[in-house]
């Protein structure tokens, strides 16, 4: 894959999208885990330092659990299933960041036991 240098990081605008993906991306919202919703409910309406994030948001072909084009930061929350997808995961994040867009993951747990420092570790990740 040959990633263009002179691409403005960021959503992609202008970048056809597959109906089914499109479709994928809105069943996810309606269905978000608990998880996604405790970290949802933290950062939605831009109560995150004034930063819009969006949730399943299709970024470079993948479905984002959350993406804030300001930070060009995707915040991805795994579940079980992410234990047995590894390399997936991995290549994914790879191609991602080759878009000049940061990937940080963080688990179900750390997002329901410990949201506060989730977005503790977002912000100094930031400065």
């Amino acid at each position: 894959m040959t990633i263009n240098k002179t691409h403005r990081p960021g959503i992609c605008t202008g970048h056809h999208v597959k109906t089914e993906k499109h479709e994928l991306a809105k069943k996810m919202r309606r269905n978000m885990t608990y998880a996604e919703k405790c970290f949802w409910n933290s950062v939605r309406n831009n109560k995150f330092l004034g930063y819009q994030f969006r949730r399943q948001q299709i970024v470079h072909g993948f479905i984002a659990d959350f993406y804030c084009n300001d930070l060009n930061l995707v915040v991805e929350i795994d579940g079980g299933v992410h234990e047995e997808q590894k390399d997936y995961d991995k290549l994914r994040d790879y191609i991602i960041n080759q878009y000049g867009i940061k990937v940080i993951r963080f688990s179900n747990q750390e997002i329901i036991d410990k949201c506060d420092l989730v977005l503790k570790r977002i912000q100094e990740l930031i400065k």
